[in-house]
């Protein structure tokens, strides 16, 4: 009896799970690449936010460091969701209110772009302050060395600040970007159709309500899991001719 009773729960769940209809899995699937999008899209912009407001806040002038410091201040200081709804809502209505102003038609913008740019904002507060410590962690003197060759601060970026800072900057962008994965599922409350919407949205219809989230628990481990292990062969790239720790006891 307990054997026809794994049997038929065991075919239930491969039914519900399914790539094709009625199953749900190709929607979980589809839920997961467009998380995977926005957290992609929004850690890539939340990045250059940041290499910006690091060094504004370094090197800018007084009425840029103060900017840049209120910026992440008042980011880090609200909640994440609270942004979300904020910048969503009012930022879509502010950008249609002032192309009506300008004289063009409102527009309708795309979700995906919206919460890509949503998250983004986010991002760049914590990025700048991870990437202004790890500024500050490289020695001085090779910031010097640059400067008496003559380098422009264009190229002191490119070949001194970004590769001397990445070891340092790493740890802390690599759990940047996986909070990014998991912001995602803040896009739920404004409609975005991701891997937790999505999710929901099955167990609604199927009334599985543990069966989805233990999937959708699963797929979140998977993407964790796989970003671990590409995020240590970018620390161990970045840390080629550094000493080890092991090394260095």
């Amino acid at each position: 009896m307990t054997d026809i009773f794994l049997s038929a729960s065991a075919a239930s769940l491969a039914e519900l799970l399914a790539f094709d209809p009625p199953g749900w899995g190709g929607n979980l699937l589809r839920g997961l690449l467009a998380s995977v999008g926005i957290a992609c899209g929004s850690f890539g912009l939340g990045l250059l936010i940041g290499i910006s407001g690091a060094y504004g806040k370094l090197y800018g002038s007084p009425m840029v460091r103060d900017l840049f410091g209120l910026y992440t201040t008042i980011v880090r200081a609200v909640p994440e969701l609270v942004l979300i709804l904020l910048l969503y809502f009012a930022g879509t209505d502010l950008v249609n209110r002032l192309l009506t102003l300008l004289g063009y038609a409102p527009v309708d913008i795309n979700g995906l772009v919206a919460g890509i740019c949503v998250l983004g904002v986010v991002q760049g507060a914590y990025s700048t302050e991870v990437l202004r410590g790890a500024i500050l962690a490289i020695p001085q003197g090779q910031i010097e060395a640059a400067r008496a060759y003559g380098m422009s601060p264009s190229l002191q970026l490119r070949r001194i600040t970004l590769p001397a800072m990445a070891p340092y900057a790493i740890p802390g962008l690599a759990n940047l970007w996986l909070i990014a994965t998991k912001d995602t599922a803040l896009l739920a409350v404004v409609g975005f159709n991701e891997l937790t919407q999505t999710t929901r949205l099955a167990a609604g219809a199927t009334k599985a309500y543990f069966t989805f989230f233990i999937a959708a628990g699963v797929l979140y481990l998977a993407l964790t899991l796989v970003s671990n292990v590409i995020i240590s062969r970018f620390e161990r790239y970045s840390r080629r001719g550094m000493p080890s720790v092991v090394e260095t006891r």
